[in-house]
């Protein structure tokens, strides 16, 4: 599927898709061809953009800009997402721009985070597997909310992603289209 975007679209919504094997991603691909069909947001992966990780600082900022909400969609690898996702925010979300002194082009815009995990929900809490709630692992996220002014919205999850069934898959599919549009999941977990 092409990444292609044009800056004057009138999409208020960018969704970063951070999935280094989107291609063979059951969950993940299913969830950004949902948005792809309904062709209301802005797809941009990362991955098949920036397979060198070379990043156009200024087209990714020039993205941003114009769109008032954006969701980072990533599998959750060791308790944060994938290594392009975070060089990603380390470049784009430069001091001066992203915050700091005149650094606010991202502010009053809202983030949300879109993972899929191999665990359980259940794994995910005091006492769990993991020992933390998905809240709690997705911190570092809601601070660089904070520290750019951005409007830190609970997290969609698809949990025990190799349980979910072809239907389910659709279910949340349809749930996360909702979810990026702004209003309130039913089937995806809130942090």
């Amino acid at each position: 599927m092409s990444n292609i975007f044009n800056l004057s679209d009138s999409a208020a919504t960018l969704v970063i898709v951070a999935h280094p094997d989107l291609e063979n991603s059951r969950i993940n691909k299913r969830l950004a061809a949902e948005l792809e069909r309904r062709g209301n947001v802005t797809v941009h992966r990362l991955y098949e953009t920036y397979p060198n990780e070379i990043f156009d600082v200024a087209r990714e900022q020039a993205l941003l800009t114009a769109h008032d909400r954006v969701v980072l969609q990533f599998p959750f690898f060791w308790y944060s997402s994938p290594s392009l996702l975070k060089k990603w925010m380390d470049v784009v979300f430069e001091f001066g721009w992203a915050h700091g002194k005149d650094g606010d082009k991202l502010k009053g815009k809202e983030l949300l985070i879109a993972i899929s995990t191999g665990g359980a929900q259940s794994m995910y809490q005091a006492g769990g597997f993991h020992n933390y709630s998905f809240s709690e692992l997705l911190r570092p996220f809601q601070q660089s909310a904070n520290l750019t002014g951005m409007i830190y919205r609970p997290p969609f999850v698809v949990s025990g992603i190799r349980e979910v069934s072809d239907e389910q898959l659709e279910k949340y599919a349809a749930d996360y289209a909702v979810y990026v549009e702004g209003r309130p999941a039913v089937s995806g977990t809130k942090g």
